[in-house]
């Protein structure tokens, strides 16, 4: 493996732990409002009774946002490493990607400003948007056989 097949592993890994670290807030924040509420763990048992009694739900929402855009992040490292063709302009892009995750998170998880939050998505989306046309366009002809 490649330096740069590593390091963009590597930004994928970080990646998977920013999630974990989101689901553990999640949780954490859960057990704590559901204490403090002493509300019945069944009360949430499904997304919409947990919606009527659950107020904080930043962390959550993050959580499911982890699991969306962030999936082609995925999905184009799996290539790059399949492909054998990871470029240094390609792990600078996904660490960039990785590092607009984390702002978009913070923001979530703490002062939750919608239009920062929506600055650091629209952001990463874009990036991930080229990286996904530059990887595709700039692939070896070796590797499309």
């Amino acid at each position: 493996m490649t330096p740069n097949a590593y390091n963009l592993l590597l930004a994928a890994l970080a990646m998977v732990v920013l999630t974990f670290v989101v689901s553990l807030r999640m949780l954490y924040s859960r057990v704590q409002e559901m204490r403090q509420k002493r509300l019945h763990p069944q009360k949430a048992a499904t997304s919409k009774t947990m919606a009527a009694n659950l107020e904080n739900i930043q962390a959550a929402d993050n959580y499911r946002n982890l699991f969306e855009t962030p999936v082609l992040f995925y999905a184009l490292v799996a290539c790059a490493v399949a492909a054998a063709y990871a470029p240094p302009w390609l792990v600078i892009g996904a660490w960039c990607y990785f590092g607009l995750r984390v702002v978009h998170t913070i923001i979530h998880c703490t002062y939750n400003n919608v239009m920062h939050r929506l600055a650091a998505f629209a952001i990463g989306f874009v990036l991930l948007l080229g990286l996904w046309i530059a990887f595709v366009l700039t692939l070896p002809n070796r590797v499309l056989l």
